[in-house]
Parts: structure tokens; sequence; C-alpha cells
């Protein structure tokens, strides 16, 4: 569970810089690298290095999900300055 959530929360990061819907796919890897992260980190019977794994896969996954939200952010930041220049 742990290398699954870190693989997600990668391409969670790498969809955050593709074009088009790429920002909406980095929020939702995002959460899905937060939501396996918190699973993989509370199973208590799993060995330190895959609790680790399962938590940087957590720190991550909001790195992505926040480049992904902030993208958002700014494309509606610019669709509001350019409707407000043309009236």
């Amino acid at each position: 569970m742990p290398r699954l959530a870190l693989a997600v929360a990668f391409a969670a990061m790498f969809a955050a810089g593709l074009p088009s819907p790429g920002a909406y796919l980095a929020i939702g890897l995002g959460i899905a690298a937060l939501g396996l992260g918190r699973i993989g980190f509370r199973r208590r019977e799993a060995p330190g290095g895959a609790r680790l794994l399962a938590a940087g896969a957590m720190a991550i996954g909001v790195l992505g999900l926040l480049l992904g939200g902030l993208r958002v952010a700014l494309a509606l930041a610019a669709i509001g300055h350019i409707e407000g220049m043309l009236g």
C-alpha cells in the first residue's frame, strides 16, 4: 500500500505540470495519495519503513493537491481579470 500511495503522489506532482486537465487530475490524485497514505500509515503492524513511506506519500500528495489547486485559482483569477478588462 505505501508504494502505491507514493506512486500516486508522484503522479499528482507530475500532473500538476501537465496542460489543460492536469490541474484537476493533480487535485484528484493528491486526494487519493492522502487517503492511501493514511491507510498505509495507520497499519500498526507494518514495519517502520513502510509507515515512513506512507507518511512521505501523504506529504507529497498534499504538495500535488496544493499545486493543482493553485493552478485552478490562478486560472480563475486570470479569467476574472480578463472579464474586468472587457467590460
